[in-house]
């Protein structure tokens, strides 16, 4: 039963506080229908009053650190609605925070792939500080549309989610992304050198990038065919069942990579080689390298990851919501301090950068169809979830015809975000997740945050240092960083199955599919010789797209999960078993109790203030 409160004032906006979510009252729609005071009146009142300026936000709150044994009660701030007129100081240091949280993420799939590696591109550093730099600007025009949301004229379609939502490159972009280059590499797409001491030397590769975009963009027309699909179709295509064993798989595959940095790096280093330029990492020109698996670079990662999880036990809700940031910049400053840090292609590279400036040999990888259909389409479960949850924390409904536009509108905007994100030379760019936490703790799910978090995002972009200082950052750092992230992808899909009954359908479903899609992910040279090798060059296209897929830990595991729960029996109903309501298990009673909740309790919502 929902606990009732006191209403609160909410930037003019009258709300009801449960313990979870925030309903808006009768007299919130009444107040969102009156006149509303003129753009200039509102920004002469942002800016020359108190209330514009600072307005009545709990500062302390936000930025006081958790004292061990201290215990002093720190009262709410107030809850800011995705339409409400927020404070100028608010405005800013809500978008800065979201900025910090989430731009780690949006820059690792990219350096990554970027780097070194059998399963990389091995670009030079100003073609990676360019794609760095893409995917920053892409990802802050594509969350402005998110944010803004409009309908399409002459339809009831609309483009965007119209919540606080911030685009990033999708990490389900890296698995199909790395097996398709990995598998170029193999195969001679992609060049390799066999050096004196056998090492082999896996060469820049760009066109391998062009034919991961030119593929994607083409199989996110599939992205955009289905956003039109009713609600009802997208929830029994993609099941729990079937998002949440995809994600943990997805996350299992990402920790491999941020392990090898931890130690060291992806490239020819991670070999060992006794002699050559790779006997240390990166190789024996970077200052200070050090041995793949070296203490030194343990300790360094260590400290990175270390300093994360100290930041979440000591931190204020200011540092816990950049604690992954924070991390980074610990990281340097000890690589910095151990003369590890080479500052050189920062000094290099331009002041200023845009979209075009390098482009990629576009292409369609026929091997690559198959994984990036499956990739596409692991992009929208990860959208519908990523607004669920969104629309949760900022206090709306997560059910019912507006829900279902805003599910479409995000959908749809995320399918030609594939596309542009492809014609401006970087991986698919979709609605990001790591900003859900942030408005949760921060109570304050404003769009306005959001323009300021995405103009933050376009001007770093921009300015190309910023990139290349990404860029140096030495690996073993990197490492640390990425294992924390990573390891949070995994754990959403843990988060999504502990919502199952656990009968025993699921329970055979969900064992099945993490075996073989882990089993692959562990052992990824499992099929390498099982498909022949041909001649035939439209024969060796399609094994080369079979081994791609079953090499492809995620692949698999969704593709059984979908398989058995198409073809599995369902468990027999409890009432046949002569179990009454009182035996059922706690989940499944919680379930229970949430339907008979849902039933006496109505959520209104109301599409607020229309300032933007």
């Amino acid at each position: 039963m929902f606990q009732e409160i006191s209403p609160v004032k909410a930037g003019g906006d009258i709300i009801t506080e449960t313990p979870e979510t925030y309903y808006y009252t009768p007299e919130y729609m009444m107040a969102v229908e009156s006149p509303k005071p003129s753009l200039m009146k509102r920004v002469k009142n942002s800016l020359t009053t108190r209330e514009g300026l600072l307005g009545e936000y709990d500062y302390i709150a936000l930025c006081m650190p958790r004292i061990p044994f201290y215990t002093k009660k720190v009262g709410k701030s107030i809850f800011y609605g995705p339409d409400d007129s927020i404070p100028v100081l608010v405005a800013l240091l809500m978008g800065f925070q979201h900025f910090l949280a989430v731009v780690g993420g949006i820059i690792t799939p990219t350096i990554i792939l970027s780097g070194a590696g059998s399963n990389n591109l091995n670009l030079d550093e100003d073609t990676r500080q360019y794609m760095v730099s893409v995917s920053l600007i892409v990802s802050g025009i594509m969350s402005i549309f998110q944010i803004v949301r409009f309908k399409i004229p002459k339809t009831n379609y609309y483009f965007g989610i119209g919540l606080l939502q911030i685009a990033g490159v999708a990490f389900a972009n890296m698995p199909a992304a790395q097996a398709v280059v990995g598998n170029m590499y193999k195969n001679g797409h992609c060049p390799t050198e066999i050096l004196a001491d056998g090492t082999t030397s896996y060469l820049p590769c760009p066109d391998a990038f062009g034919a991961i975009l030119g593929t994607q963009m083409l199989c996110a027309f599939l992205n955009i065919a289905i956003s039109f699909l009713p609600h009802r179709v997208l929830r029994k295509l993609f099941p729990k069942i079937v998002t949440g064993t995809v994600l943990v798989v997805i996350g299992a595959s990402l920790i491999g990579n941020a392990m090898k940095n931890w130690a060291g790096g992806s490239g020819a280093c991670m070999s060992r080689p006794l002699s050559g330029d790779y006997v240390l990492c990166p190789d024996i020109y970077a200052p200070n390298a050090q041995a793949w698996g070296s203490p030194m670079n343990f300790a360094i990662g260590g400290a990175v990851f270390g300093s994360i999880i100290l930041i979440e036990i000591l931190g204020s809700v200011f540092l816990k919501n950049i604690s992954v940031i924070l991390g980074l910049i610990i990281g340097v400053i000890m690589t910095v301090s151990l003369g590890m840090f080479d500052n050189t292609s920062i000094a290099s590279a331009p002041v200023i950068t845009f979209l075009w400036v390098k482009t990629f040999n576009y292409s369609i990888y026929p091997p690559a169809i198959l994984p990036f259909l499956f990739t596409c389409l692991d992009m929208m479960i990860e959208c519908l979830g990523d607004l669920t949850a969104a629309s949760d924390v900022s206090g709306l409904p997560v059910e019912g015809t507006a829900f279902e536009e805003r599910s479409q509108g995000g959908l749809l905007c995320d399918g030609v975000s594939i596309i542009l994100s492809g014609l401006c030379s970087t991986m698919g760019v979709i609605t990001y997740s790591n900003n859900n936490g942030v408005i949760a703790v921060t109570r304050c799910a404003s769009r306005t945050a959001g323009l300021v978090c995405a103009g933050l995002l376009i001007l770093c972009g921009m300015f190309s240092k910023i990139s290349a200082a990404f860029l140096a950052v030495p690996n073993p750092v990197v490492g640390g960083m990425t294992l924390f992230i990573f390891s949070s992808v995994g754990t959403s899909g843990i988060r999504i199955l502990g919502y199952l009954d656990w009968s025993r359908r699921d329970r055979v479903i969900v064992a099945s599919s993490l075996a073989i899609g882990l089993g692959v992910s562990l052992v990824p040279d499992w099929f390498t010789y099982v498909m022949p090798i041909t001649t035939n060059e439209a024969a060796q296209g399609f094994y080369d797209s079979i081994s791609t897929i079953v090499e492809t830990g995620y692949l698999m595991t969704g593709l059984i999960a979908i398989l058995l729960n198409c073809i599995l029996p369902a468990d027999l109903p409890e009432s046949f078993l002569g179990e009454d309501k009182e035996s059922i298990s706690g989940h499944s009673r919680l379930y229970s109790d949430e339907e008979e909740q849902k039933s006496v309790s109505c959520k209104i919502e109301t599409t607020g203030p229309k300032h933007l």
